[in-house]
C-alpha cells in the first residue's frame, strides 16, 4: 500500500465521517459559539478533504482553493470573536 492508496481508502473516509459528526454537531449545537466552532471545523474538515484531492489527483491548483478557504475560516473567526467581545459590553 502506497501513500495514495493510503490517503484515499484510509484518510479520506475518517475524514468524511468527522464532517457528518461536525455537521450533527451544527445542527444540535444549543448556543451560537458552538454552532460557529463547528463550522470553522467543517471548514477545517473541508480543507483537509481539498488538501488530500489535490495530492491524489497530482492537481496543484485546488492548494489554492484550499489556502482561500483557510483564509476565510480565519477571518470569520477573527469576525466572530469581535461580535462576541462587542455583545459582551453591551449587556
Amino acid at each position: 500500500m502506497n501513500v495514495n492508496d493510503y490517503l484515499y481508502l484510509v484518510i479520506l473516509p475518517v475524514l468524511a465521517f468527522s464532517t457528518l459528526l461536525i455537521f450533527i454537531r451544527f445542527i444540535i449545537g444549543p448556543t451560537l459559539s458552538d454552532r460557529v466552532v463547528s463550522l470553522d471545523l467543517l471548514l477545517t474538515t473541508g480543507i483537509g478533504i481539498i488538501s488530500i484531492y489535490s495530492i491524489h489527483t497530482d492537481q496543484p491548483a485546488f492548494l489554492d482553493i484550499a489556502m482561500i478557504m483557510a483564509l476565510i475560516a480565519f477571518l470569520g473567526t477573527v469576525a466572530f470573536s469581535y461580535y462576541l467581545e462587542k455583545r459582551e459590553k453591551n449587556e
